[in-house]
Protein backbone atom coordinates (compact mmCIF):
# COMPACT_ATOMS: atom_id res chain seq x y z
CA UNK A 1 0.00 0.00 0.00
CA UNK A 2 1.20 3.56 -1.06
CA UNK A 3 2.04 5.89 2.09
CA UNK A 4 -0.02 9.17 1.55
CA UNK A 5 2.49 11.73 0.85
CA UNK A 6 3.05 14.37 2.93
CA UNK A 7 2.35 18.00 2.60
CA UNK A 8 4.77 20.25 0.44
CA UNK A 9 4.79 22.57 3.85
CA UNK A 10 6.59 19.48 5.42
CA UNK A 11 8.42 18.66 2.78
CA UNK A 12 10.21 21.99 2.13
CA UNK A 13 12.71 22.83 4.56
CA UNK A 14 11.83 25.84 6.49
CA UNK A 15 14.37 29.26 6.12
CA UNK A 16 16.05 28.23 9.77
CA UNK A 17 16.78 24.81 7.94
CA UNK A 18 19.19 26.20 5.53
CA UNK A 19 22.18 25.97 6.56
CA UNK A 20 25.38 28.22 5.76
CA UNK A 21 27.22 25.35 3.99
CA UNK A 22 23.86 24.99 1.99
CA UNK A 23 24.02 28.32 0.71
CA UNK A 24 27.57 28.34 0.21
CA UNK A 25 27.10 25.08 -2.29
CA UNK A 26 24.23 27.10 -3.75
CA UNK A 27 26.06 29.86 -4.22
CA UNK A 28 28.43 28.11 -5.82
CA UNK A 29 26.32 25.98 -8.46
CA UNK A 30 24.55 29.25 -9.64
CA UNK A 31 27.58 31.20 -10.14
CA UNK A 32 30.22 28.91 -11.51
CA UNK A 33 28.06 28.59 -14.87
CA UNK A 34 27.04 31.86 -14.74
CA UNK A 35 31.00 32.98 -15.06
CA UNK A 36 31.61 30.74 -18.21
CA UNK A 37 28.51 32.71 -19.86
CA UNK A 38 29.47 35.93 -18.55
CA UNK A 39 33.31 35.65 -18.91
CA UNK A 40 33.23 33.86 -22.72
CA UNK A 41 30.85 36.99 -23.31
CA UNK A 42 33.10 39.61 -22.34
CA UNK A 43 35.75 37.52 -24.65
CA UNK A 44 33.59 37.22 -27.56
CA UNK A 45 33.49 40.90 -27.68
CA UNK A 46 37.03 42.02 -27.81
CA UNK A 47 36.81 39.85 -31.01
CA UNK A 48 35.89 41.27 -34.34
CA UNK A 49 32.37 40.94 -34.76
CA UNK A 50 30.06 42.39 -37.11
CA UNK A 51 27.25 45.45 -36.08
CA UNK A 52 24.33 42.80 -35.78
CA UNK A 53 26.94 40.06 -33.59
CA UNK A 54 27.72 42.86 -31.28
CA UNK A 55 24.50 43.30 -30.34
CA UNK A 56 23.65 40.18 -29.71
CA UNK A 57 26.64 39.42 -28.07
CA UNK A 58 25.44 42.94 -25.79
CA UNK A 59 21.91 41.34 -25.31
CA UNK A 60 23.53 38.03 -23.88
CA UNK A 61 26.16 39.43 -21.55
CA UNK A 62 23.43 42.49 -20.14
CA UNK A 63 20.72 39.21 -19.57
CA UNK A 64 23.47 37.26 -18.09
CA UNK A 65 24.28 40.63 -15.68
CA UNK A 66 20.65 40.59 -14.63
CA UNK A 67 21.13 37.29 -13.84
CA UNK A 68 23.51 37.31 -11.75
CA UNK A 69 22.15 40.30 -9.91
CA UNK A 70 19.12 38.11 -8.84
CA UNK A 71 20.81 35.27 -7.85
CA UNK A 72 23.07 37.55 -5.27
CA UNK A 73 19.92 39.07 -3.78
CA UNK A 74 18.16 36.07 -3.50
CA UNK A 75 21.31 33.84 -1.79
CA UNK A 76 21.98 36.81 0.21
CA UNK A 77 18.57 37.43 1.57
CA UNK A 78 18.40 33.96 2.19
CA UNK A 79 21.69 33.98 3.95
CA UNK A 80 20.89 36.88 6.19
CA UNK A 81 17.61 35.22 7.03
CA UNK A 82 18.94 32.00 8.18
CA UNK A 83 20.79 33.69 10.78
CA UNK A 84 21.58 36.81 12.82
CA UNK A 85 24.09 39.37 10.67
CA UNK A 86 27.55 38.70 11.85
CA UNK A 87 29.80 41.84 11.38
CA UNK A 88 34.01 41.66 11.70
CA UNK A 89 34.55 45.36 12.86
CA UNK A 90 38.12 45.84 11.50
CA UNK A 91 40.23 49.68 11.08
CA UNK A 92 39.22 50.86 7.59
CA UNK A 93 39.57 53.33 5.67
CA UNK A 94 36.73 55.17 4.18
CA UNK A 95 38.82 56.45 0.83
CA UNK A 96 39.40 53.18 -0.21
CA UNK A 97 35.94 51.93 0.44
CA UNK A 98 34.59 54.59 -1.83
CA UNK A 99 37.17 53.81 -4.05
CA UNK A 100 36.85 50.04 -4.62
CA UNK A 101 32.73 50.66 -5.13
CA UNK A 102 32.95 53.03 -7.75
CA UNK A 103 36.23 50.99 -10.17
CA UNK A 104 34.06 47.88 -9.26
CA UNK A 105 30.96 49.42 -11.18
CA UNK A 106 32.51 51.67 -13.40
CA UNK A 107 32.38 49.46 -16.42
CA UNK A 108 29.04 48.64 -15.80
CA UNK A 109 28.37 52.53 -15.63
CA UNK A 110 31.08 53.40 -18.96
CA UNK A 111 28.92 50.82 -20.81
CA UNK A 112 25.45 52.61 -20.43
CA UNK A 113 27.41 55.89 -21.63
CA UNK A 114 27.08 57.56 -18.05
CA UNK A 115 29.59 58.70 -14.93
CA UNK A 116 30.36 56.76 -12.02
CA UNK A 117 32.44 59.09 -9.51
CA UNK A 118 33.14 59.33 -5.85
CA UNK A 119 34.78 61.74 -3.46
CA UNK A 120 35.90 60.86 -0.01
CA UNK A 121 36.30 64.05 3.32
CA UNK A 122 39.61 64.68 4.73
CA UNK A 123 38.46 63.41 7.84
CA UNK A 124 37.06 60.88 9.01
CA UNK A 125 40.09 59.38 7.16
CA UNK A 126 39.72 55.70 8.80
CA UNK A 127 36.76 53.94 11.47
CA UNK A 128 35.97 50.74 13.27
CA UNK A 129 33.51 49.29 11.14
CA UNK A 130 32.61 45.72 8.92
CA UNK A 131 34.15 47.19 5.66
CA UNK A 132 32.51 44.22 3.57
CA UNK A 133 28.95 44.66 4.91
CA UNK A 134 29.61 48.46 4.21
CA UNK A 135 30.16 48.06 0.75
CA UNK A 136 27.55 45.64 0.34
CA UNK A 137 25.50 48.29 0.81
CA UNK A 138 27.34 50.67 -1.18
CA UNK A 139 26.85 47.95 -3.87
CA UNK A 140 22.94 47.55 -3.75
CA UNK A 141 22.87 51.97 -3.69
CA UNK A 142 25.21 52.40 -6.50
CA UNK A 143 24.17 49.25 -8.56
CA UNK A 144 20.57 50.79 -8.50
CA UNK A 145 21.54 54.19 -9.27
CA UNK A 146 23.59 52.79 -12.61
CA UNK A 147 20.73 50.80 -13.84
CA UNK A 148 18.77 53.43 -13.31
CA UNK A 149 20.50 56.36 -14.86
CA UNK A 150 20.47 56.77 -18.54
CA UNK A 151 22.56 60.09 -18.63
CA UNK A 152 24.21 61.99 -16.07
CA UNK A 153 25.80 59.55 -13.66
CA UNK A 154 26.05 58.39 -9.90
CA UNK A 155 28.10 60.14 -6.94
CA UNK A 156 29.27 57.99 -4.13
CA UNK A 157 30.46 60.29 -1.26
CA UNK A 158 30.88 60.40 2.36
CA UNK A 159 30.33 62.53 5.11
CA UNK A 160 30.67 63.42 8.89
CA UNK A 161 27.25 65.10 10.29
CA UNK A 162 28.80 65.28 13.77
CA UNK A 163 32.34 63.60 15.40
CA UNK A 164 31.82 59.80 15.79
CA UNK A 165 28.65 59.75 12.41
CA UNK A 166 29.74 58.28 9.27
CA UNK A 167 27.21 58.95 6.47
CA UNK A 168 27.57 57.11 3.14
CA UNK A 169 25.71 58.26 0.22
CA UNK A 170 24.78 57.60 -3.31
CA UNK A 171 23.74 60.35 -5.39
CA UNK A 172 22.39 60.17 -9.03
CA UNK A 173 20.47 62.08 -12.15
CA UNK A 174 17.79 59.76 -12.52
CA UNK A 175 14.42 59.98 -12.44
CA UNK A 176 14.23 59.69 -8.72
CA UNK A 177 11.90 58.46 -6.29
CA UNK A 178 8.57 59.06 -5.47
CA UNK A 179 7.26 60.29 -2.03
CA UNK A 180 4.76 57.68 -1.61
CA UNK A 181 7.90 54.91 -2.76
CA UNK A 182 10.11 56.26 -0.04
CA UNK A 183 9.47 54.27 2.84
CA UNK A 184 7.96 51.15 0.85
CA UNK A 185 11.42 50.45 -1.75
CA UNK A 186 13.00 49.28 1.42
CA UNK A 187 10.30 46.10 2.01
CA UNK A 188 11.18 43.02 0.75
CA UNK A 189 9.81 42.54 -2.93
CA UNK A 190 9.00 45.66 -3.41
CA UNK A 191 10.04 47.81 -6.12
CA UNK A 192 9.17 51.87 -7.19
CA UNK A 193 7.33 52.53 -9.68
CA UNK A 194 6.16 50.20 -12.46
CA UNK A 195 7.31 52.13 -15.36
CA UNK A 196 10.68 50.60 -14.30
CA UNK A 197 9.90 47.23 -14.38
CA UNK A 198 10.88 46.13 -16.88
CA UNK A 199 14.25 46.83 -15.98
CA UNK A 200 13.94 43.82 -13.77
CA UNK A 201 15.18 43.09 -10.03
CA UNK A 202 13.64 41.09 -7.20
CA UNK A 203 13.34 44.06 -5.09
CA UNK A 204 15.43 42.66 -2.21
CA UNK A 205 18.89 44.87 -2.42
CA UNK A 206 17.37 47.97 -0.48
CA UNK A 207 15.56 45.77 2.17
CA UNK A 208 18.96 43.66 2.74
CA UNK A 209 20.75 46.88 2.66
CA UNK A 210 17.78 48.31 5.43
CA UNK A 211 18.89 45.20 7.86
CA UNK A 212 22.36 45.68 6.99
CA UNK A 213 22.08 49.08 8.38
CA UNK A 214 20.46 47.83 11.66
CA UNK A 215 22.63 45.65 12.42
CA UNK A 216 25.50 48.53 12.84
CA UNK A 217 23.19 50.24 14.58
CA UNK A 218 22.36 52.73 11.47
CA UNK A 219 19.63 53.63 9.20
CA UNK A 220 19.10 53.63 5.02
CA UNK A 221 17.09 56.34 3.44
CA UNK A 222 16.05 58.08 0.43
CA UNK A 223 15.76 61.96 -0.85
CA UNK A 224 16.12 64.24 -3.57
CA UNK A 225 19.55 64.80 -4.91
CA UNK A 226 20.58 68.47 -5.61
CA UNK A 227 20.40 67.70 -9.14
CA UNK A 228 16.83 66.03 -9.71
CA UNK A 229 17.66 62.04 -8.93
CA UNK A 230 17.39 60.23 -5.68
CA UNK A 231 20.17 60.75 -2.67
CA UNK A 232 20.50 57.23 -1.01
CA UNK A 233 21.92 57.53 1.85
CA UNK A 234 23.73 55.12 5.32
CA UNK A 235 24.49 56.60 8.46
CA UNK A 236 25.82 54.89 11.61
CA UNK A 237 28.28 56.01 14.44
CA UNK A 238 32.03 54.37 14.16
CA UNK A 239 34.53 55.30 16.51
CA UNK A 240 37.04 57.12 14.47
CA UNK A 241 40.77 56.33 14.51
CA UNK A 242 43.08 58.95 15.16
CA UNK A 243 45.00 59.89 12.14
CA UNK A 244 47.62 61.91 11.20
CA UNK A 245 46.30 65.76 9.92
CA UNK A 246 45.21 65.30 6.51
CA UNK A 247 47.42 67.31 4.23
CA UNK A 248 46.11 70.01 2.44
CA UNK A 249 48.98 69.59 -1.05
CA UNK A 250 46.66 72.26 -3.15
CA UNK A 251 46.43 74.74 -0.46
CA UNK A 252 46.48 78.30 -2.22
CA UNK A 253 45.65 76.79 -6.09
CA UNK A 254 42.72 77.76 -8.43
CA UNK A 255 42.22 74.30 -10.15
CA UNK A 256 39.59 74.08 -13.10
CA UNK A 257 37.54 71.70 -14.12
CA UNK A 258 35.93 71.63 -17.78
CA UNK A 259 33.38 68.57 -18.16
CA UNK A 260 30.03 68.02 -19.50
CA UNK A 261 28.88 65.60 -16.82
CA UNK A 262 27.91 67.13 -13.75
CA UNK A 263 28.52 64.19 -11.82
CA UNK A 264 32.06 65.04 -13.30
CA UNK A 265 32.24 67.98 -11.94
CA UNK A 266 30.97 67.64 -8.48
CA UNK A 267 33.52 64.64 -7.68
CA UNK A 268 36.34 66.46 -9.12
CA UNK A 269 35.06 69.99 -6.84
CA UNK A 270 35.07 67.97 -3.68
CA UNK A 271 38.60 65.73 -4.22
CA UNK A 272 40.13 69.36 -4.77
CA UNK A 273 38.61 71.37 -2.10
CA UNK A 274 39.68 68.05 0.12
CA UNK A 275 43.25 69.01 -0.96
CA UNK A 276 42.55 72.86 -0.08
CA UNK A 277 42.29 74.31 -3.42
CA UNK A 278 40.16 76.50 -5.29
CA UNK A 279 37.91 75.10 -7.20
CA UNK A 280 36.05 76.88 -10.89
CA UNK A 281 33.96 73.90 -12.37
CA UNK A 282 32.47 74.48 -15.95
CA UNK A 283 30.61 72.61 -18.56
CA UNK A 284 32.84 73.93 -20.98
CA UNK A 285 36.07 74.73 -21.51
CA UNK A 286 36.11 78.42 -22.90
CA UNK A 287 34.16 79.01 -19.66
CA UNK A 288 36.58 77.36 -17.82
CA UNK A 289 39.71 79.83 -19.49
CA UNK A 290 37.83 82.75 -18.81
CA UNK A 291 37.35 82.41 -14.90
CA UNK A 292 41.38 81.01 -14.41
CA UNK A 293 44.22 82.88 -14.23
CA UNK A 294 47.52 82.35 -16.35
CA UNK A 295 49.42 79.32 -15.15
CA UNK A 296 46.38 77.75 -13.27
CA UNK A 297 45.89 73.94 -14.39
CA UNK A 298 42.87 73.14 -15.68
CA UNK A 299 41.11 69.43 -15.60
CA UNK A 300 39.40 69.13 -19.01
CA UNK A 301 36.49 65.80 -19.87
CA UNK A 302 37.91 64.12 -23.08
CA UNK A 303 34.41 64.08 -23.88
CA UNK A 304 34.63 67.20 -25.11
CA UNK A 305 36.48 66.13 -28.16
CA UNK A 306 35.34 66.35 -31.47
CA UNK A 307 33.76 63.49 -33.26
CA UNK A 308 37.33 62.92 -34.27
CA UNK A 309 38.73 62.88 -30.85
CA UNK A 310 40.70 66.18 -31.82
CA UNK A 311 41.04 68.22 -28.56
CA UNK A 312 43.98 70.93 -27.64
CA UNK A 313 44.89 72.45 -24.11
CA UNK A 314 44.02 75.72 -23.48
CA UNK A 315 47.31 78.57 -24.23
CA UNK A 316 48.57 79.85 -21.13
CA UNK A 317 46.92 77.45 -18.63
CA UNK A 318 48.56 73.66 -17.55
CA UNK A 319 45.94 71.14 -19.11
CA UNK A 320 45.15 67.43 -18.02
CA UNK A 321 43.17 65.38 -19.83
CA UNK A 322 40.88 63.16 -17.71
CA UNK A 323 40.19 59.46 -19.31
CA UNK A 324 37.89 56.28 -19.00
CA UNK A 325 40.01 53.62 -18.44
CA UNK A 326 39.75 51.90 -22.42
CA UNK A 327 40.63 55.31 -23.59
CA UNK A 328 44.41 54.92 -23.06
CA UNK A 329 44.82 54.85 -26.41
CA UNK A 330 44.35 58.46 -27.00
CA UNK A 331 47.15 59.06 -24.69
CA UNK A 332 49.83 59.58 -27.53
CA UNK A 333 47.63 61.55 -29.02
CA UNK A 334 46.71 63.80 -26.54
CA UNK A 335 50.67 64.23 -24.81
CA UNK A 336 51.33 65.12 -28.83
CA UNK A 337 49.13 67.86 -28.41
CA UNK A 338 50.54 69.73 -25.08
CA UNK A 339 48.71 68.25 -22.73
CA UNK A 340 50.47 68.19 -19.67
CA UNK A 341 49.55 64.83 -18.54
CA UNK A 342 46.40 62.44 -17.64
CA UNK A 343 44.10 61.48 -14.83
CA UNK A 344 41.79 58.37 -15.25
CA UNK A 345 38.13 58.18 -14.28
CA UNK A 346 37.21 57.59 -11.70
CA UNK A 347 39.71 60.68 -10.35
CA UNK A 348 41.55 59.32 -7.53
CA UNK A 349 42.11 62.37 -5.04
CA UNK A 350 45.97 61.50 -4.66
CA UNK A 351 46.62 61.31 -8.09
CA UNK A 352 44.80 64.16 -8.91
CA UNK A 353 46.82 66.21 -6.38
CA UNK A 354 49.63 65.12 -7.36
CA UNK A 355 49.33 65.39 -11.17
CA UNK A 356 47.90 68.85 -10.37
CA UNK A 357 51.17 69.98 -8.56
CA UNK A 358 53.97 68.48 -11.52
CA UNK A 359 51.99 70.20 -13.70
CA UNK A 360 51.97 73.62 -12.38
CA UNK A 361 56.01 72.64 -11.71
CA UNK A 362 55.59 72.56 -8.41
CA UNK A 363 58.31 69.86 -6.40
CA UNK A 364 56.53 66.51 -5.32
CA UNK A 365 56.29 66.02 -1.70
CA UNK A 366 58.68 63.52 -0.39
CA UNK A 367 57.12 62.10 2.27
CA UNK A 368 53.94 60.90 -0.29
CA UNK A 369 54.47 57.92 -2.33
CA UNK A 370 54.71 58.52 -6.33
CA UNK A 371 51.07 57.55 -7.15
CA UNK A 372 51.08 54.88 -9.97
CA UNK A 373 47.78 54.23 -11.09
CA UNK A 374 47.05 50.34 -12.98
CA UNK A 375 44.57 51.41 -14.85
CA UNK A 376 46.05 52.96 -17.46
CA UNK A 377 49.16 50.41 -17.84
CA UNK A 378 48.43 48.26 -21.75
CA UNK A 379 49.57 44.76 -19.69
CA UNK A 380 49.31 44.82 -15.42
CA UNK A 381 51.78 42.33 -14.37
CA UNK A 382 54.05 41.67 -17.72
CA UNK A 383 56.26 38.35 -16.77
CA UNK A 384 54.33 37.80 -13.69
CA UNK A 385 54.35 33.79 -13.08
CA UNK A 386 50.55 32.94 -11.99
CA UNK A 387 49.57 29.27 -10.92
CA UNK A 388 46.00 29.00 -11.48
CA UNK A 389 44.42 26.16 -9.52
CA UNK A 390 40.43 25.73 -11.18
CA UNK A 391 39.24 22.41 -11.87
CA UNK A 392 35.92 23.65 -14.26
CA UNK A 393 37.99 23.96 -17.40
CA UNK A 394 35.46 26.85 -18.64
CA UNK A 395 36.11 28.73 -16.27
CA UNK A 396 39.82 28.04 -16.35
CA UNK A 397 40.28 28.59 -20.27
CA UNK A 398 38.45 32.43 -18.76
CA UNK A 399 41.03 32.74 -16.22
CA UNK A 400 44.21 32.28 -18.72
CA UNK A 401 42.72 34.35 -21.80
CA UNK A 402 42.31 37.02 -19.30
CA UNK A 403 45.98 36.45 -17.61
CA UNK A 404 47.52 35.95 -20.65
CA UNK A 405 45.97 39.47 -21.42
CA UNK A 406 47.46 41.19 -18.97
CA UNK A 407 50.87 39.83 -19.86
CA UNK A 408 50.89 37.06 -17.28
CA UNK A 409 52.22 33.65 -17.86
CA UNK A 410 50.37 30.80 -16.50
CA UNK A 411 50.82 27.43 -15.07
CA UNK A 412 47.12 25.55 -14.70
CA UNK A 413 46.79 22.84 -11.84
CA UNK A 414 43.33 21.21 -11.60
CA UNK A 415 43.18 20.51 -8.28
CA UNK A 416 44.85 20.99 -4.75
CA UNK A 417 47.18 18.26 -4.47
CA UNK A 418 48.50 19.31 -7.84
CA UNK A 419 48.74 22.96 -7.10
CA UNK A 420 51.06 21.93 -3.93
CA UNK A 421 53.21 19.91 -6.42
CA UNK A 422 53.48 22.77 -8.24
CA UNK A 423 54.60 25.30 -5.51
CA UNK A 424 56.62 23.10 -4.10
CA UNK A 425 59.16 23.38 -6.83
CA UNK A 426 57.87 26.23 -9.02
CA UNK A 427 59.18 30.16 -8.88
CA UNK A 428 55.81 31.83 -8.79
CA UNK A 429 54.41 35.72 -8.17
CA UNK A 430 50.96 34.94 -7.11
CA UNK A 431 48.70 31.93 -6.64
CA UNK A 432 44.95 32.38 -7.61
CA UNK A 433 42.71 29.28 -6.10
CA UNK A 434 39.52 28.35 -6.63
CA UNK A 435 37.75 27.24 -3.13
CA UNK A 436 35.56 24.48 -4.08
CA UNK A 437 37.29 21.76 -5.15
CA UNK A 438 36.69 18.05 -5.08
CA UNK A 439 39.21 16.78 -3.07
CA UNK A 440 41.35 19.16 -1.55
CA UNK A 441 39.43 22.32 -1.23
CA UNK A 442 41.12 25.69 -1.78
CA UNK A 443 40.58 26.48 1.75
CA UNK A 444 42.51 23.14 2.58
CA UNK A 445 45.34 23.87 -0.13
CA UNK A 446 46.12 27.17 1.20
CA UNK A 447 46.77 26.11 4.67
CA UNK A 448 48.58 23.35 3.24
CA UNK A 449 51.04 25.69 0.97
CA UNK A 450 50.96 28.34 4.80
CA UNK A 451 52.08 24.93 6.86
CA UNK A 452 54.87 23.97 4.37
CA UNK A 453 56.58 27.82 4.39
CA UNK A 454 55.08 28.73 0.85
CA UNK A 455 54.65 32.72 1.44
CA UNK A 456 53.71 33.29 -2.33
CA UNK A 457 50.77 35.62 -2.58
CA UNK A 458 47.04 33.64 -2.68
CA UNK A 459 44.10 35.44 -4.15
CA UNK A 460 40.73 32.93 -3.72
CA UNK A 461 38.51 32.88 -6.71
CA UNK A 462 35.07 32.34 -5.04
CA UNK A 463 31.58 31.68 -6.36
CA UNK A 464 30.04 32.87 -2.95
CA UNK A 465 29.30 36.22 -2.72
CA UNK A 466 28.93 36.19 0.87
CA UNK A 467 31.04 38.34 3.84
CA UNK A 468 31.41 35.24 6.01
CA UNK A 469 32.69 33.18 3.04
CA UNK A 470 35.27 35.90 1.95
CA UNK A 471 36.62 35.80 5.99
CA UNK A 472 37.24 32.40 5.70
CA UNK A 473 39.46 32.19 2.69
CA UNK A 474 41.49 35.46 4.87
CA UNK A 475 41.15 32.90 8.03
CA UNK A 476 42.68 29.89 5.42
CA UNK A 477 46.07 32.33 4.78
CA UNK A 478 44.61 33.52 1.67
CA UNK A 479 45.38 37.38 1.12
CA UNK A 480 42.98 39.12 -1.13
CA UNK A 481 40.03 37.26 -2.74
CA UNK A 482 37.66 37.85 -6.01
CA UNK A 483 34.25 37.10 -6.86
CA UNK A 484 33.06 35.21 -9.64
CA UNK A 485 32.41 35.87 -12.63
CA UNK A 486 36.02 37.45 -12.91
CA UNK A 487 36.03 41.15 -13.62
CA UNK A 488 39.17 42.42 -16.17
CA UNK A 489 39.42 45.03 -14.12
CA UNK A 490 39.06 43.66 -11.02
CA UNK A 491 41.62 40.97 -11.69
CA UNK A 492 43.92 43.41 -12.98
CA UNK A 493 44.16 45.68 -9.16
CA UNK A 494 45.09 42.28 -7.83
CA UNK A 495 47.49 41.48 -10.70
CA UNK A 496 49.01 45.22 -9.33
CA UNK A 497 48.45 44.32 -5.84
CA UNK A 498 50.14 41.49 -5.16
CA UNK A 499 52.59 40.58 -8.52
CA UNK A 500 56.02 41.68 -7.93
CA UNK A 501 56.53 41.66 -11.97
CA UNK A 502 56.60 45.31 -12.60
CA UNK A 503 59.89 45.58 -10.57
CA UNK A 504 63.64 45.23 -11.66
CA UNK A 505 64.42 41.70 -10.03
CA UNK A 506 63.31 38.13 -10.36
CA UNK A 507 60.15 36.46 -8.81
CA UNK A 508 60.66 34.86 -5.80
CA UNK A 509 60.58 31.48 -5.22
CA UNK A 510 57.50 29.95 -3.82
CA UNK A 511 59.05 28.31 -1.22
CA UNK A 512 60.82 29.41 1.77
CA UNK A 513 63.05 27.82 4.28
Amino acid sequence: MRRPSRPLSERRPNRAQISAEQLASLSHEFRTPLNGVLGMARLLEGTKLTAEQKAYVSALHDSGQHLLTLVNDVLDYAKLGAGRVELHPAPMEVEGLLRSVAELLSPRAREKGVEIAWAAPPAPAAVHADEGRLRQILLNFAGNAVKFTDTGGVLIAASSPEPGRLRLRVEDTGPGVSQSDRERIFEEFAQAEAAHADLGGAGLGLAIARRLARAMGGEVGVETAPGGGACFWFEAAFPTIPAVIPTRPLEGRTVGIASPNPVVREAARLQIEACGGEVVATAALPEAIARTRPGDVILVDASLAAANGALRPPLQRHAIVLLAPDERERLARYRRAGFAGYLIKPLRRASLAERVLIAAGAAADPSQPAQVDERVATAAAPGARILLVEDNPINALLAKALLNREGCEVEHAVGGAEALAAAEVGVFDLVLMDMRMPGLSGEETARRMRAGGIKTPIVALTANAFEDDRHACLAAGMDDFLVKPLSPDALRAALTRWTVSALPKPAARAKFG
